[in-house]
């Protein structure tokens, strides 16, 4: 896992983020269900960073649509806020709300991932195991804090460089991603 040594799912402290009560406690039956015991929930954002700074949370569960702050919103808080007690936990995203658009805006909050309602364990305990497991490094820009949105480096891609890190220190001549 990023940042921490987690020996196993019952050791980690996830904080479910969801204003509709029902919600938190069916994603906390769930994760104890599948061995996940550290549970907190959180009403709204607020109480949310208010949990982050009094104890270290290993991955957060976050509703979209919540008042009065949203789960984008929130998120953006959590990787861009300046007094943000963790910028790098990993965040799940859950939505019925799986428009590529809204994809794309999660996405470029900063989220590590989406659960889809309805949420079943199966998809659930995937999500997990894949954001605590990631190996994507952080990215920090101007405009963004979150995973490397590239999942892998292709290396037969032939197309222009996008960052500065991408680019090779020599011109190598042989190197296809520059041939004509």
């Amino acid at each position: 896992m990023r940042g921490g040594s987690v020996a196993s799912l019952g050791d980690i402290h996830v904080l479910v983020v969801d204003d509709n009560r029902q919600m938190r406690f069916l994603v906390r039956c769930l994760l104890r269900a599948g061995g996940i015991s550290k549970v907190t929930e959180a009403e709204t954002g607020a109480q949310a960073f208010d949990v982050m700074r009094a104890g270290t949370v290993d991955l957060i569960i976050v509703d979209w649509k919540m008042a009065p702050v949203d789960g984008l919103a929130f998120t953006h808080m959590v990787r861009r806020n300046h007094d943000s007690p963790n910028p790098y936990v990993p965040i799940l995203m859950l939505t019925a709300h799986t428009e590529t658009s809204r994809v794309t805006a999660a996405r470029d909050a900063g989220v590590s991932g989406f659960i889809k309602k309805p949420i079943s364990a199966r998809l659930l305990f995937d999500r997990i195991s894949n954001v605590l497991t990631d190996t994507r490094m952080f990215v920090r820009s101007a405009g963004f804090l979150g995973p490397d949105r590239r999942r892998a480096q292709d290396p037969h891609y032939a197309g222009p460089f996008r960052r500065e890190s991408d680019k090779p220190e020599m011109l190598d001549v042989d190197d296809l991603r520059w041939s004509a």
